[in-house]
């Protein structure tokens, strides 16, 4: 029979999910934990470069911030959450402004104050109204903006790509012909071979790069250590933390103002993009419902902060999502019960595997020579998905210039810009109609009455049966019809869903 799990505990705004009480845990998703715990460690060497922090000292502040990933599934935020990675480059030069002496003190402030203001508005329930509020043409430019920025890193004098050409570019596109390809879709259908790599997500273009990387000489071939890792709590403490330095001067907190707005703002388009991944894991999986709450993303990941600045603050920041990862779990979800029971044991599986492998030294060091390429592979693919799901935030043309426009000058000059030219073009295209924008039915084949795609439908009907068709809804993310076949041939036709497609329920 299968196994039927509990459903989740309310517990206030949180909803409490627990490991084989709650949700199964997927093998394949640990599996990718273990070695995907690269992209965690990658943020090692910027805590090492911009605070002169030892490697041991670093890896405890990666582990305490890996504990802390466990509570977004936990408490009920259906995500794989992760860094707020394309505003890194905003905090590097926000902390730059400091000696070196002064550089944990300026984070600490700055990571204190973005964790009290992101709890602030998701306590308030602010967090969803801002969400709803923003025009269409900024959500979409902030999404965009963050997917141009998040690649165009990769490419500067000296940077990851520079360094590992080969390693990035047959791991990156191994990648995305496992995600993405419908070649390899097609060959999903016929062959269980390639359904068993589907469910390894992007395992093999990790596992690849630790082959490739040292083939052309772009690092070393590993060296397996064994036992378990040495984090070192006891300098991390004194050396680097409130408990041994003291709380930074009032004037830190007070300057490091702008540089948490402008962080906000890329948080901002974080939230508004898991919302669109989500959205359409709903609309092609109907066996149960995924409920995202913006403002309970915003009490968990502004608590994580809050916690972080005082236990070990991270360069790499708290952020709400994982895009990379996010989308990987997701795609495997829409395979029906039968791949995944509920994005939970997903998203949940893959943190238990991160966790477990950062205390394995095996692990740590046969991953330690590619960590710019497991950066540069998930940066590739959050671009990939900010820039399609952005755009899809559209819902006309003159609103995709605008977004496009917005995305340009967030992209080359940051966050703050970006966002002021957003509004000021808002209120020149749109005036009364700055927070509803237009629809011309560009992405949705069925256009707003009086708007000029109608006139021009109109007159193509006129033309007699050689017209266009309607243009159809544009997913951001392919799907396996015969795998939603598959999970839905357990319902009988022409009914409703049936016992067997509970979400609590192991469906194997």
């Amino acid at each position: 029979m299968p196994r039927t799990y509990a459903k989740a505990w309310k517990a206030g705004p949180f909803r409490v999910n627990l490991p084989g009480v709650h949700y199964r845990l997927e093998w394949q998703d640990y599996t990718q934990g273990l070695v995907m715990c690269a992209v965690d460690l990658s943020a090692i060497p910027l805590m090492t470069e911009m605070l002169g922090m030892p490697f041991e000292a670093a890896l405890a502040i990666v582990i305490l911030n890996g504990l802390l990933y466990l509570i977004h599934h936990l408490l009920g935020d259906p995500v794989v959450p992760g860094w707020i990675t394309p505003a890194i480059p905003l905090l590097m030069l926000y902390l730059e402004d400091y000696d070196m002496d002064e550089r944990v003190h300026a984070l600490i402030a700055f990571q204190l104050v973005l964790g009290v203001l992101s709890i602030f508005l998701g306590a308030t329930g602010l967090a969803s109204k801002i969400v709803r509020l923003v025009p269409n043409a900024l959500r979409a430019g902030i999404v965009v903006g963050a997917g141009i920025a998040a690649i165009q890193g990769l490419f500067v004098e000296g940077g990851r790509f520079e360094t590992f050409p080969w390693a990035i570019t047959i791991c990156v596109g191994l990648a995305f012909f496992l995600l993405y390809s419908r070649l390899f879709q097609s060959w999903q259908l016929k062959y269980a071979w390639a359904r068993f790599v589907g469910n390894l997500g992007i395992l093999p273009a990790m596992l690849s790069a630790i082959i490739v990387a040292p083939l052309f000489g772009e690092a070393p071939w590993p060296s397996l250590d064994w036992g378990f890792s040495a984090p070192d709590f006891g300098t991390l403490y004194s050396e680097y933390t409130v408990f041994g330095l003291g709380l930074p001067p009032a004037s830190m907190f007070l300057a490091a103002i702008p540089t948490v707005l402008a962080a906000y703002i890329v948080v901002f388009g974080d939230v508004l993009q898991t919302r669109a991944v989500l959205d359409e894991a709903n609309e092609v999986r109907t066996d149960q419902k995924i409920e995202y709450d913006e403002n309970r993303s915003h009490l968990l990941f502004g608590a994580r902060n809050t916690v972080m600045s005082v236990a070990g603050p991270d360069t790499a920041m708290c952020g709400p999502l994982w895009a990379a990862m996010t989308v990987t779990t997701t795609e495997r979800y829409k395979k029906g019960p039968r791949a995944m029971q509920s994005i939970f044991s997903g998203v949940g599986s893959f943190r238990w595997g991160t966790n477990t492998a950062l205390w394995l030294l095996p692990i740590v060091s046969l991953v330690e020579p590619i960590l710019g390429v497991a950066l540069a592979l998930t940066l590739f693919i959050q671009g990939f998905v900010s820039i399609k799901v952005g755009i899809l935030e559209t819902r006309s043309r003159t609103e995709l210039g605008v977004a496009g426009v917005i995305a340009a000058i967030l992209a080359s000059e940051g966050a703050s810009w970006g966002v002021g030219a957003g509004i000021v073009l808002c209120l020149i295209f749109f005036a009364k109609d700055f927070f509803r924008g237009e629809d011309d039915g560009v992405f949705s084949g069925a256009p707003s009455r009086g708007s000029v795609a109608e006139e021009t439908v109109t007159w193509a009907e006129q033309d007699g049966p050689t017209a266009a068709p309607a243009r159809p809804v544009v997913s951001t993310t392919p799907s396996l019809e015969p795998d939603m076949t598959e999970a839905a041939a357990d319902t009988p036709s022409g009914s409703g869903p049936t016992e067997s497609d509970d979400p609590t329920k192991n469906t194997k």
